[in-house]
């Protein structure tokens, strides 16, 4: 795995592409603030990593052991913190220089974004699931209602995983081969091509496409 950023989610707008002559719609994703905590090697930890922090928080917010590791690091204290790891100590980057930011991605670059979806509630299994329903003609009363749930004979019974009625939404999602548009380092957000899952004001990771299409 490679070195990624986590981000805020801003809000979608529109860059024109003059020489394709087309629209293209983007997420805007904050980075600025991102700082390096701690590197993870596979003589003291036994493997190869690195942790990044995101979003700056009052110290007294944060638990003990959590205060304790920020001072030992040497970073401020931190919303987020998440681990990037990689296959050797070899391949891990200078923590030494700068804390990473919107530079660390590159115009026309794929990436992965990873999000939680927005909150629809308590629904049914046609919003859920995308059930077909049932007939809408005149004296039926089953229209948006799953129908038998349960075997009719033997073990008679409801079985586990049974698509029905319930919270949706709140999923950890990975939206996958998205096309940085525009990367702007003086404003700390990187353009992304397309929507990333989550709200505005969602918090996201970023980071080099694993199945990057050629």
């Amino acid at each position: 795995m490679s070195l990624g950023l986590l981000g805020k989610k801003v809000g979608m707008t529109r860059v024109f592409d003059k020489d394709a002559g087309i629209m293209i719609p983007v997420t805007v994703v904050d980075v600025a603030g991102n700082e390096f905590v701690q590197k993870k090697t596979s003589e003291t930890d036994g493997y190869s990593a690195i942790q990044v922090a995101y979003g700056d928080q009052k110290e007294f917010r944060l638990n003990k052991p959590t205060q304790g590791h920020f001072k030992k690091n040497g970073a401020s204290p931190k919303k987020l913190v998440q681990e990037f790891r990689f296959n050797s100590d070899a391949d891990l980057p200078n923590t030494e220089e700068a804390h990473p930011g919107a530079a660390l991605f590159e115009e026309g670059q794929t990436v992965d974004v990873i999000g939680t979806t927005k909150g629809k509630g308590f629904q049914g299994v046609v919003k859920r699931y995308n059930f077909a329903g049932q007939p809408d003609s005149h004296g039926h009363m089953m229209h948006r209602r799953p129908g038998g749930i349960g075997a009719g004979t033997w073990p008679g019974r409801v079985w586990k995983n049974k698509k029905m009625p319930g919270r949706h939404g709140v999923y950890r999602r990975t939206v996958q081969n998205l096309k940085v548009v525009q990367v702007r380092p003086e404003d700390g957000v990187v353009l992304i091509s397309g929507a990333v899952p989550g709200h505005k004001g969602g918090y996201v990771t970023v980071r080099p496409a694993i199945k990057s299409k050629k």
